[in-house]
């Protein structure tokens, strides 16, 4: 193929038409720089605004909406609410308990009318039901379970836990041990884990970070700024969450992810701007350095920004509103940091100019954008291209194999902290009623057929007791039922024998309860998995064929970035399934992965590994369409864009592991999950695969039919 048939002469005459003037957002860049009193102006009232209503962030967001919507687990929960006093899966236990005295001993009784007077006169609480023997009595009659029935929605009882449970636990004492527990109890507790883990970790990244970005930039300014974006788009994210919030519910899990994406991704669009700016200001002047930014690097960011939003839309298609919400929080926080890069980073790189380089560091007066070391890695991977192809796929492979073995269910008990009320009142209720006693089934069925419900309940493998059907009081119909499995919630078994119980039960029946609305949830999301892999990566192919108007590298650029999702994938297989480094890093292995990690992680892994891509592949074009020499476009787009992405996967990997020191799993999971795949695709796939994939395809890899240069709009990477 020669160079001719690559590159047109038409084509060519075109881009140097275009290249004589700035381009969209070089004008945008220059606009800003111009107006920059405006720009400074409406950022501060947005912050203003939008920062008054962040600090309730963590207080004001939903702290349920994990289930599939639309389930029988889901439907059950609305009709024992609705016809039965709130005896569903979201109404709080509280167990009292003494090692000395009985249930109807004075003091044990004293403590029960006190737990219930905590309920008194809070509307969330429907009907407040007083331990019954041979159901909430344990045998020995030293336990009783007070059940306060839901009367509000799960998000509203989950709060309702937050305000009431400081004044259950401290009616302890005396021998006598209170402990609220239950599904709204378990995400109250849980909740504040996370959210106190979510803290800690961002204020340990913080300064790890400025510290990084004073190595990669050599200058104390130029290293602020992109923290100074980063605080932009967190402040702005978590007030436009909270005002999204009164609208729909939003999952406090939202803003957790938001904080870290917006960190994460802040800094790595501001290192990209701040680097190419610096080296356009060697020759011009701060107005034209921000042009020209922006004509290159900043098209890298806006299209970079939408293969992150394009990726993490598909999570949408998931009915299950926390982990909707959660695609929801990451995609305002990138939307925000991605208006910051293009309004308010170029205002302040014009307003400060040759300043951007103050307070440097002696070494960084040496510092060139084209870093002669990545030149160098270049030349070497251009002259040895198949070793480390062979090497670097035979890793990736080798760390994605385990990924067939990959089992995944929703978190156990064992997410929450050891000493969390919820977790000491789930291990009482197990050590006083058996190991299912936590995780009781309901059954909603037709008065008529309640009967023949419970006899069939109760010959169901796996099934302990099945309470008397207990009619509801409205005349609406519907006898209530509990099934008491044998095993743990959160047992293998459980979903046999939900399955069995459905299949055996009367055709008005319907099964529900906290371990079924977990069982429902999970089939949803592995249900969905599938189809939100294929739309992430079919969406990933055409944005970066936009941006590349190349359909081979498109398409090799999709397929690495799916190599290195595996493998993080993989290496999670080994580490929380498999527990291998479990006692390094201080957890015990649930012998899986928690269930809403593939369909989440997938999609944030991947826009991640994009990210670099496009990066890397936009500097790499920039130079074939200077040069039309595709070594050059090899060499040089590592050469100046190597050091970039090298920074801002160390920032991301800091950020990242970071979250692997929280005590909650959940969190642990992300940070090491997340942390891994970004080690992987910047070492692995985008300094060295990547650029030996550019070296064995040469032009074929910036060949494009004429056909589809018709059909694709022109979008060129030089200035």
């Amino acid at each position: 193929m020669s160079e001719s048939d690559t590159v047109p002469d038409s084509r060519r005459e075109s881009e140097k038409q275009q290249h004589r003037k700035p381009g969209i957002l070089g004008r945008l860049g220059s606009t800003m720089v111009t107006r920059r009193k405006w720009v400074f102006g409406v950022w501060l009232i947005a912050l203003v605004a939008l920062g008054s209503a962040a600090p309730s962030v963590f207080t004001s967001l939903a702290g349920a909406g994990w289930q599939a919507n639309g389930s029988e687990s889901v439907q059950v929960r609305e009709l024992a609410q609705e016809h039965f006093g709130g005896n569903s899966s979201a109404a709080v236990q509280v167990v009292v308990h003494s090692d000395t005295a009985t249930i109807d001993d004075p003091a044990v009784q004293q403590t029960l009318a006190a737990v219930t007077g905590v309920f008194d006169g809070d509307a969330r609480f429907g009907e407040i039901i007083a331990p019954q023997p041979g159901m909430t009595i344990s045998p020995d009659q030293h336990t009783g379970i007070v059940i306060a029935g839901a009367n509000a929605s799960t998000d509203d009882m989950v709060k309702a836990v937050d305000d009431i449970k400081g004044d259950l636990t401290a009616l302890s004492g005396d021998g006598i041990e209170v402990y609220p527990t239950g599904s709204s109890a378990l995400w109250s507790d849980f909740n504040k884990a996370n959210h106190d883990a979510m803290i800690q970790a961002e204020l340990i990244s913080w300064p790890v970070t400025l510290a990084i970005m004073v190595l990669a930039f050599g200058s104390l300014v130029a290293a602020g700024l992109p923290l100074l974006l980063t605080v932009a788009g967190l402040v702005a994210s978590a007030g436009g969450l909270v005002l999204l919030n009164q609208v729909t519910p939003i999952s406090v899990w939202a803003m957790n992810f938001a904080m870290m994406f917006a960190l994460a991704l802040g800094i790595d669009y501001a290192l990209f701007i701040v680097a190419r700016f610096r080296d356009a200001l060697r020759k011009s002047d701060p107005r034209a350095a921000v042009a020209e930014t922006m004509d290159t690097a900043g098209k890298a960011v806006v299209l970079s920004g939408l293969t992150v939003l394009v990726s993490l839309s598909a999570v949408l298609l998931v009915p299950a509103p926390a982990v909707r919400t959660m695609a929801v929080g990451i995609m305002l926080a990138v939307f925000f940091v991605l208006v910051a890069t293009l309004t308010l980073l170029p205002a302040t790189l014009g307003a400060l100019g040759n300043k951007v380089n103050a307070a440097s560091l002696p070494y960084a007066k040496r510092q060139t954008h084209r870093s002669p070391k990545f030149a160098a890695w270049g030349e070497l991977l251009h002259k040895h291209p198949w070793p480390f192809a062979v090497v670097s796929v035979g890793i990736l492979i080798a760390l994605a194999l385990p990924v067939l073995g990959l089992k995944v269910a929703m978190p156990s008990i064992a997410v929450v902290p050891e000493d969390a009320p919820v977790r000491q009142g789930y291990e009482l209720v197990q050590a006083q009623f058996g190991d299912g006693a936590p995780g009781a089934l309901q059954i909603v069925v037709a008065d008529a057929d309640a009967q023949q419900t419970a006899t069939a309940a109760a010959g169901v493998d796996g099934i302990a007791m099945v309470t008397p059907p207990q009619t509801a009081m409205d005349g609406s119909g519907y006898s209530l039922l509990q099934a008491l499995p044998t095993v743990d919630p959160s047992d293998e078994a459980m979903g046999t024998i939900l399955t069995d119980l459905r299949a055996e039960l009367p055709e008005s029946a319907l099964v529900g309860g906290a371990p079924a609305e977990n069982l429902d949830l999970q089939q949803a999301l592995n249900d969905y998995l599938p189809l939100v892999i294929g739309i992430i990566l079919v969406l990933g192919f055409i944005l970066l064929l936009v941006a590349l108007q190349a359909p081979l590298i498109a398409v090799l650029g999709t397929v690495v970035s799916l190599l290195s999702t595996a493998a993080a994938f993989g290496v999670a297989k080994l580490i929380f399934q498999d527990g291998h480094g479990a006692s390094l890093l201080g957890f015990t292995p649930q012998g899986f992965l928690d269930g809403w990690g593939p369909v989440f992680f997938f999609a944030m892994i991947f826009a991640i590994a994009m990210d670099y891509t496009v990066f890397l592949l936009a500097t790499a074009k920039e130079h074939y369409e200077k040069s039309g020499d595709a070594k050059i476009a090899q060499v040089d787009g590592l050469a100046h864009s190597g050091r970039v992405i090298l920074a801002a996967a160390a920032v991301m990997v800091a950020v990242f592991f970071t979250f692997a020191l929280s005590d909650p799993l959940p969190p642990k999971e992300m940070g090491i999950i997340l942390g891994v795949a970004v080690l992987l695709d910047a070492v692995l796939i985008r300094l060295i695969l990547l650029p030996v994939m550019l070296r064995l395809t040469g032009h074929a890899a910036w060949w494009s039919p004429a056909w589809l240069r018709k059909v694709l709009p022109s979008i060129s990477f030089s200035h």
